[in-house]
């Protein structure tokens, strides 16, 4: 099918400007003013932005985690992604002890078979390096299109792995072209503060934060770039949450290292006052790390806007208030750790980066959408618009007002992070490879249209200036 989007304004990491974008297939074949062409569908966008389809490098979805599975399977977690404005994502297939993996990939592709609602890659998460993968098998992924690794340094007995798994993996990443991903925290202090904290009989939700400070973070963070730095491995590190973490990012940036962090939404909203809230409700924002102290957020916004940090992330993982947290009723460390967000993402980025002048439009797409396209091996068919790009397109109205609430949201979550909040923007049409997949309140397309994604080797997406070099 052929596509017309009429007189939009177009939005890049680096262009802004009103033109027209036509679709043929399911990538963009031309771009430029008042086209004189003839499509199947056509969308006016007079006084819309158009954007490229956000990529989410962050998510959970159909995950067996703390007792339970996270709420969102492949369908609902990708509807609500869709009705964001968010295209792609790549999820996190978690290696089970002693599983192979090459069985574990195979485990994960059975979730998403035939439930795919937008596009999709995957990192693979390393728990087992003695009695379940190899370093061989680990070293093969990456010519499967799985070219990152995702390591807990945090989770002691259940994911975290020690320090010698994390370097052999960093080195393997070194030799494969593969990007790696760390959750920095120190987990085996945790476990020492967690388990004092509940021998006093603190079993609150609001003890999550106070066992995990921020000094953790910041330790764990420091450790992993210097361990990269010796097996010469790039380093993502993920929802970074506080000015202990965002310190050492910083000083390895300035020095030119490989290095490369995000945040995610809620990092810029909830702070650690919403877990003392009373009735259990704190455990709704039992998340790892912890909603910080109040003053963070500032330093977030300072370094998205900076590239201290280049990407924000959702680390969507919706479980529900009533009937998952609430397994960790009379114990915070058994709260399933995680929170949604998958879908508004883009709006709240937009009021309160763009709207309140804390970031620029160009610097919204950069962070949504290029910048994880890049770091993931998926630029320029990914995270930009583009003759020869994927036709992932958002036609975003900046008008248009709405109140975020979990009533009318598309996860299958009880609860929403940003309950009442009012935003004004939010995406009107979406297209994921030129299938129309959302129009107003309506999902269009049907489960099934998502693909799987094999991405880049990391680097070779950051040299590629234009969709004819890759």
């Amino acid at each position: 099918m052929s596509v017309l989007i009429k007189g939009g304004r177009i939005l890049t990491a680096a262009d802004d400007y009103v033109g027209d974008v036509y679709v043929e297939g399911e990538r963009i074949s031309v771009i430029g003013e008042s086209l004189d062409v003839q499509a199947d569908k056509v969308i006016d966008a007079a006084g819309k932005y158009v954007l490229p389809g956000c990529v989410d490098p962050h998510t959970h979805l159909d995950m067996p985690f703390g007792g339970t599975t996270t709420i969102d399977d492949v369908e609902s977690g990708q509807t609500a992604a869709a009705f964001g404005g968010t295209t792609c994502h790549v999820d996190f297939i978690i290696q089970p002890q002693g599983m192979t993996f090459a069985d574990a990939l195979e485990e994960w592709r059975g979730k998403a078979n035939g439930k795919q609602v937008i596009d999709m890659g995957y990192h693979m998460a390393v728990t087992d390096l003695r009695a379940g993968g190899t370093l061989e098998d680990l070293a093969s992924l990456p010519d499967q299109g799985i070219t990152s690794y995702k390591l807990f340094m945090a989770y002691k007995g259940a994911l975290m792995v020690d320090d010698e798994t994390l370097f052999k993996t960093m080195e393997v990443a070194a030799d494969t072209g593969a990007l790696v991903m760390v959750h920095a925290e120190n987990g085996d202090a945790i476990d020492v503060l967690v388990k004092k904290a509940l021998a006093k009989g603190h079993t609150e939700p609001h003890y999550h934060a106070l066992t995990r400070p921020p000094e953790t973070e910041g330790e764990a963070t420091n450790r992993a770039i210097q361990l990269a730095r010796v097996a010469g491995a790039p380093l993502y590190v993920v929802h970074v949450s506080c000015k202990e973490a965002v310190e050492p990012i910083a000083l390895a940036r300035e020095k030119g290292w490989d290095v490369w962090g995000e945040t995610c939404t809620q990092y810029f909203f909830v702070d650690y006052t919403f877990l003392e809230r009373p009735n259990f409700e704190g455990a709704k924002y039992v998340y790892t790390p912890p909603p910080r102290d109040k003053a963070n957020q500032d330093v977030l916004w300072n370094a998205v806007r900076t590239d201290i940090l280049s990407a924000i992330s959702t680390d969507h993982c919706a479980f529900l208030w009533d009937g998952q947290k609430t397994l960790g009723k009379d114990d915070f460390s058994k709260i399933p750790n995680g929170g949604p967000g998958l879908e508004n993402r883009l709006q709240m980025i937009h009021e309160f980066g763009v709207r309140a002048g804390r970031i620029s439009l160009n610097r919204m797409v950069e962070l949504l959408c290029t910048n994880p396209a890049k770091l993931f091996g998926l630029y320029p068919r990914k995270g930009t618009i583009a003759v020869g790009s994927d036709a992932d397109i958002v036609v975003f109205d900046p008008e248009k007002q709405l109140t975020i609430t979990a009533a009318n949201q598309h996860s299958k979550t009880d609860y929403n992070l940003y309950e009442g909040t009012e935003v004004t923007g939010s995406p009107e049409v979406v297209l994921l490879r030129g299938n129309v997949l959302v129009e107003g309140d309506q999902l269009v397309a049907e489960p099934g249209v998502g693909q799987f994604v094999a991405r880049a080797k990391f680097g070779q997406e950051l040299k590629a200036q234009t969709p004819a070099a890759a």
